[in-house]
């Protein structure tokens, strides 16, 4: 009898841990895409009560790059990071990517807007956006909102949305945190890297051998590789500013894209452990 009693009891406890846990069980069989608009809401609903609390926007550009990478080379490539950035922090989704972003004046036509395939709006407009998806996801229950731009431009925009969020969530639990690292260590310890390859003279600061690498790392159908190669040398007419792209590998820029992963795991691991 006593043993009977025991079982019982034992028996409860294990339904009793097995009901707490089956919502993460669930959303871990059912789930297998970090990317938030590939889910259902209720495919959302359950991964945050299993435990999901961030989420990264990740923030493109549409722009010229050159005669041979494709305009769309921020949007992509910063959603596949985004991605690979997510699954390994774990307990993160990725938002849609932002594509519109301040490229320059429409008139007079300044910046990238010079030439054909940039899209731009004006910093307050695209601050707002990003301010309004944040309290969307804040409100959703995100405990950590995470931007990540992959273009130089609106960095400071970025950092101004940051505290902007964080000043209205006081108090609410939440974090909006703007990780610098996934874009300056492209300019700082990745063109060293490259420096010390002996790719010195071919590192500039736009459509150059470190953004066509990157690109051919993560989608080298973007890059026109074979018209890049038979090209002479690059020149700020054709919208490529300083160094030249045409020594660009894919396993060159593996190197840049590990160093841009890893800055922002770091970034949200620090925030997360405070």
């Amino acid at each position: 009898m006593l043993l009977f009693k025991k079982n019982k009891i034992t028996m409860a406890l294990v339904a009793m841990v097995f009901s707490l846990t089956v919502p993460s069980l669930t959303w871990a069989q059912n789930v297998s895409s970090v990317l938030f608009e590939q889910q259902t809401w209720k495919e959302i609903q359950t991964g945050l009560q299993a435990g999901i609390n961030t989420i990264i926007i990740p923030v493109g550009g549409t722009e010229q790059s050159g005669p041979y990478i494709a305009v769309g080379k921020h949007n992509v490539r910063v959603l596949a990071l985004a991605e690979q950035i997510a699954q390994k922090a774990g307990k993160t989704l990725v938002a849609p990517v932002v594509a519109y972003v301040p490229e320059g004046s429409t008139n007079p036509r300044t910046s990238h807007m010079r030439f054909p395939g940039t899209i731009t709006v004006p910093p307050d407009i695209f601050e707002k956006l990003l301010i309004s998806a944040g309290n969307s996801f804040q409100v959703q229950g995100f405990k950590f909102v995470v931007l990540l731009g992959d273009h130089g431009g609106y960095q400071k925009s970025l950092e101004k949305v940051a505290k902007s969020l964080n000043a209205q969530w006081q108090g609410a639990g939440a974090k909006a945190l703007y990780v610098p690292g996934y874009y300056t260590v492209i300019a700082h310890q990745y063109a060293q890297w490259l420096k010390q390859q002996g790719y010195g003279k071919d590192v500039g600061m736009h459509a150059d051998i470190s953004d066509t690498s990157l690109q051919l790392a993560v989608a080298p159908s973007m890059v026109r590789e074979q018209a890049l190669r038979a090209s002479g040398p690059p020149s700020t007419a054709d919208g490529m500013y300083g160094g030249d792209p045409r020594k660009a590998t894919a396993a060159l820029g593996q190197a840049g894209v590990s160093m841009q992963v890893n800055a922002a795991l770091q970034a949200i691991e620090q925030e997360r452990n405070k």
